[in-house]
Formats: structure tokens, sequence, C-alpha cells
């Protein structure tokens, strides 16, 4: 497990994400304000465990004693599935640091661009954006996001 502190007053604990951490992370995402399902349904049980092991990697931030926020990579397409914060928690980091896990798994696959999307004009939007991922609307309600693999500089000549 992944230690994280994230202010001098806040402690998160970042793991990968087990079957166990399905329900909370359900809860989760049912319960964000923006970027809300507009059919609950549509996202399921199966959906969240193959992201956990078959085509891609979950991770789930622990905080005050319980699970406080998840992201879910999807390497068979190079993209960020899924990232939420339990409403309450934002603003601590820990969007940041998921998002910071996912990606550099992702990089570690081989994937030289991640992608991702979002609603437009919501908190994501401005957060990915200030992480520096390179944004290009998609229509008026949804936003692509592209990160490209950072350039490793060698120094040796």
């Amino acid at each position: 497990m992944q230690s994280l502190t994230l202010t001098a007053e806040s402690h998160a604990h970042l793991r990968r994400a087990t079957h166990a951490d399905i329900p909370a992370m359900s809860r989760i995402r049912l319960a964000v304000t923006e970027n809300v399902l507009r059919d609950p349904t549509r996202i399921t049980v199966a959906m969240y465990e193959d992201f956990l092991e078959r085509s891609g990697r979950g991770w789930v931030a622990e905080a005050d004693g319980g699970i406080v926020g998840f992201s879910y990579a999807d390497n068979t397409n190079a993209s960020i599935w899924a990232l939420f914060i339990q409403p309450g928690q934002e603003g601590r980091g820990l969007g940041k640091a998921l998002l910071d896990l996912a990606t550099a798994w992702l990089f570690e696959q081989g994937h030289a661009r991640i992608r991702l999307t979002t609603g437009a004009d919501t908190r994501a939007d401005r957060f990915y954006a200030a992480q520096g991922w390179q944004r290009e609307p998609v229509d008026a309600s949804e936003i692509a996001y592209t990160l490209e693999r950072p350039e490793v500089v060698s120094l040796t000549p």
C-alpha cells in the first residue's frame, strides 16, 4: 500500500483496487454531482471487474476510514475509464494522485498517448486542463483530452 500525505492534516493510502472495493467505487460514481450517469445501470459490476485485471487496472484512495476515490485505466485503448472522488473529499490532491498512478501504468504498458473524455465546463474539464492534458472539444457537451508520454532525457552522451 502506498501512503500519501496530501496536506499537513490529511493522509490517504493509495492501493490497487480489488473486487471487494467495487461497491464503494460504484457508490462514489453514483454520488457525483457532475458527469452524472444518465442511466446508472449502464455501468455494471462486470465492467468494474474487467478493468481490475483483464483489460486494465484500478486504484483506490482510502482516507477517513473508507474509500474516497478511485481511478481506472483501460489498457485496451490507452484511456482513463474512470476517475472519481467522493463529494466532500475534493481538493485534497486525491484526483491528481490517482490520475498519476493510472497514467504511469498506461505509459509503462507501452502506450505513447493516453486519452479520456469528460463533460464540458465541469470541474473535471478544468482539472485535466490544469494537469497539462491537451483539450479538444468533441461537441457542446463533451471534451476529449490526450496526454503524450513524457520524453525521457538521457544524461549520458
